[in-house]
């Protein structure tokens, strides 16, 4: 059996660490070359390219002109921000899915303190300290602690002119409460956690617009030169290329083996799938899903070589969910029991760094989650790139 792997990046990144790399760890401590992953496997071609439509009729994805023939196909191609049909906001309030953007919501971040440092403007004095999160879901949460924190400890003494503990984080959920998919109690937990570090949440608040010095809200507008998007994906054109039917995400519907309706060979996971729970309810847009998923497509793709019976069909075992809010804080629901505070932040931490892809990697974050926890230093705090 032989694998080719098709990717539009060399690495393989460990998104749940991703908010990290705006200001904290080094984008190279999540991610690892995927030629280095599987030197190994000698039966395994990696090919870098950005898939541009997939041929069903003759079994062959075509990576602009060039076809690479398949007997079995595993779509995995994730998705992307979702603007609400309002694409345009994205230069003004970019999402968080690749390096690429980790490293450019960085230097946004950074960026603001260092121009209000030279500002003499009041007013934008204020717009260039105020950093609007919108969605209230993990990445938001995350997100929202780590500025606040950045704010109030790492950069609090590295400037003259201002006070970076004055600035105001805002994180807007249209919802009626943060971290919807847990239970209420822990809901309530993170929301006091973030306000515990000066974040603002308005809850029940849809923004209407975005633009370069802010958004609008129902009750007006907040002024912000920073905003960060993080209120919804949709999944990649996968559907569009196989000509499937498709939810309102743009997820393609699978059946209960993750098989596209009419063709057993084309597998499609992760959050370009729609696929649905025993019970009946479509499966959430989670890294232990999609990891369950690809380990289920593996056993059935090693029975079909062998010319076994396939195994039963896929049946996801929630595991559990956690978010960080924060230094020494964090909820964890397990279903049966759940935690919060400093306990659950070290679990969140021991469980992260065990995923993580590499011996390396895990001793690095490990060093620097401790050096940031003594010291209250933030490791990857350099402006890259060309200023926005």
């Amino acid at each position: 059996m032989h694998v080719t792997l098709i990717d539009h990046g060399n690495y393989h990144l460990f998104q749940p660490l991703l908010y990290q790399s705006t200001a904290g760890l080094s984008p190279a401590d999540i991610a690892s070359p995927i030629r280095a992953i599987l030197r190994n496997q000698r039966n395994t071609t990696v090919l870098l390219g950005k898939a541009t439509r997939i041929d069903v009729a003759d079994k062959a994805v075509l990576i602009d002109e060039k076809r690479v023939a398949y007997d079995q196909l595993v779509i995995a191609t994730g998705a992307r921000h979702a603007y609400f049909n309002h694409q345009e906001w994205e230069q003004f309030a970019p999402g968080l899915k690749k390096i690429d953007d980790a490293t450019d919501i960085r230097r946004r971040i950074l960026l603001a303190f260092e121009r209000a440092e030279n500002s003499s403007d009041r007013n934008e004095h204020q717009r260039l300290l105020s950093f609007v999160i919108v969605g209230g879901g993990p990445t938001g949460v995350e997100m929202a602690g780590a500025i606040a924190e950045l704010a109030r400890r790492a950069l609090s003494t590295d400037f003259r002119n201002i006070d970076p503990r004055s600035a105001r984080i805002v994180l807007v959920e249209s919802g009626p409460r943060v971290l919807a998919s847990f239970p209420e109690a822990l809901s309530v937990f993170a929301k006091r956690a973030l306000e515990k570090l000066g974040v603002e949440v308005r809850l029940g608040t849809r923004v209407s617009r975005c633009d370069p010095e802010g958004v609008v809200v129902a009750y007006g507008r907040i002024e912000a030169r920073t905003i960060i998007w993080a209120a919804g994906v949709v999944a990649s054109p996968a559907a569009t290329w196989l000509g499937a039917v498709k939810d309102h995400a743009g997820r393609v519907v699978v059946g209960r083996d993750l098989t596209l309706d009419g063709h057993p060979e084309v597998f499609v996971i992760g959050d370009t799938a729609l696929a649905l729970s025993a019970g009946g309810k479509p499966l959430p847009g989670i890294a232990p899903v999609a990891k369950q998923e690809g380990a289920y497509v593996a056993r059935v793709i090693a029975a079909r070589v062998r010319g076994r019976p396939a195994p039963a069909r896929f049946r996801y075992r929630h595991l559990g969910a956690m978010a960080t809010i924060g230094r020494k804080s964090a909820v964890a629901d397990f279903d049966k029991f759940r935690l919060s505070g400093f306990v659950a932040w070290l679990l969140w931490g021991l469980v992260h760094v065990c995923y993580l892809v590499g011996f390396r990697n895990r001793i690095a974050v490990m060093l620097d989650w401790f050096w940031a926890y003594v010291t209250f230093e933030r490791g990857a705090r350099l402006i890259t790139g060309h200023e926005t």
